[in-house]
C-alpha cells in the first residue's frame, strides 16, 4: 500500500498516518524531514519523537529521502513532504534539480517493495501568498501532492481531528 495523508496544520495528519503504520507492519521506519533551526522547532522535533515507541525506528533526512523509501520488511513513514519540500527551495534555486527530486520521490513510492505513508500540508485552502518565494513553495507543495496522491493507493484528508477517505 502506498498511502498519502494530507490536511491543515494541526488537523491530525501525523497522528492518523502513525495509526495507518502501525495497521501496516509491525517493522516501522519514521523517515522525518524536519531540521531544527531554532528553539521552538527543536521543540516540535522532541515533541514528535516523545509520541513514537520504541517500535519506530527514527531515520532523520532533510533532502535525500527517495533512497530510504526502500525499507525491506518495514513500514516507512514520511513526515512530512511540504517540510521536505521547504528544504527542497531552500537548498536548490533551480527548477530541473527540484522537479528531478520530486520524480524520484515519486518513482521510489512506486517502486518500494514495503508499504510507505507520506505526510503533507494541505496549502492550497489558504490566500495567495505575498512573495514571490511563498507562492513558489505553494506552488511546488500543491504539484508535489498532486504526484503523489495520482499514484497513491489511498489517500484521506485530515480536519478537526477526523479523516475523509479521498481515494482507495
Amino acid at each position: 500500500m502506498k498511502a498519502l495523508i494530507t490536511g491543515g496544520v494541526r488537523s491530525g495528519k501525523t497522528r492518523r498516518a502513525m495509526e495507518l503504520t502501525s495497521s501496516l507492519g509491525e517493522q516501522r521506519v519514521y523517515l522525518a524531514t524536519a531540521e531544527a533551526w531554532d528553539g521552538e522547532m527543536s521543540a516540535r522535533i522532541a515533541r514528535h519523537k516523545g509520541e513514537r515507541d520504541e517500535s519506530w525506528r527514527t531515520i532523520e533526512e532533510p533532502l535525500n529521502i527517495s533512497p530510504l523509501l526502500y525499507q525491506p520488511g518495514c513500514v516507512v513513514l514520511v513526515d512530512c513532504l511540504t517540510l521536505w519540500m521547504s528544504n527542497l527551495l531552500h537548498a536548490h534555486e533551480e527548477e530541473e534539480v527540484v522537479h528531478a527530486h520530486v520524480a524520484a520521490l515519486v518513482q521510489a513510492m512506486v517502486n518500494a517493495p514495503n508499504p510507505v505513508v507520506l505526510v503533507t500540508n494541505e496549502v492550497g485552502f489558504g490566500i495567495v501568498p505575498m512573495n514571490a518565494l511563498a507562492r513558489r513553495f505553494r506552488d511546488h507543495a500543491g504539484w508535489l501532492a498532486q504526484a503523489v496522491a495520482a499514484q497513491a493507493d489511498r489517500v484521506e484528508l485530515c480536519c478537526a481531528g477526523l479523516q475523509i477517505r479521498m481515494k482507495g
